[in-house]
């Protein structure tokens, strides 16, 4: 039996990895923006609603690229739901904030809130799951 290594193949791997290494950095970046409080400060702080805040982001990012990238063959095609993911989660956080009139989601990170960094952990990677199910 011959075996022939496909440098092809190891091209689209390596390209497809940068892809999404970048669109995850992308997309936390893009959460990082839109925080009125600087994300790294308060880890560094200690401050465990932020980090579960955080921890969400990147997960549901994470969901959404992999089955984003599992289902399509097309770079462009994984980039294009990675930005439809993205614009859902950012409205979800912003229908979030509309359901607790009451407080401002970002302040209560920010004084350590674990209840609603948990329950903001929650809502996005339950919502990337729900996004993940569109995917096609």
């Amino acid at each position: 039996m011959d075996f022939e290594f496909d440098w092809i193949v190891l091209y689209n791997l390596v390209i497809s990895l940068i892809a999404i290494i970048v669109l995850q950095v992308v997309g936390m970046l893009i959460f990082f923006i839109k925080t009125p409080f600087n994300d790294m400060d308060e880890l560094k702080k200690g401050n465990v609603a932020v980090g579960l805040a955080l921890a969400g982001k990147f997960i549901s990012t994470g969901i959404i690229l992999g089955i984003s990238a599992y289902t399509n063959t097309s770079i462009w095609h994984m980039a294009l739901w990675f930005v439809v993911g993205q614009v859902c989660l950012v409205i979800v956080y912003w229908v979030f904030e509309l359901l607790t009139p009451k407080f401002k989601i970002a302040d209560q990170l920010q004084k350590g809130n674990v209840a609603v960094g948990l329950m903001l952990c929650a809502v996005f990677i339950g919502t990337a799951i729900s996004i993940s199910s569109l995917i096609i």
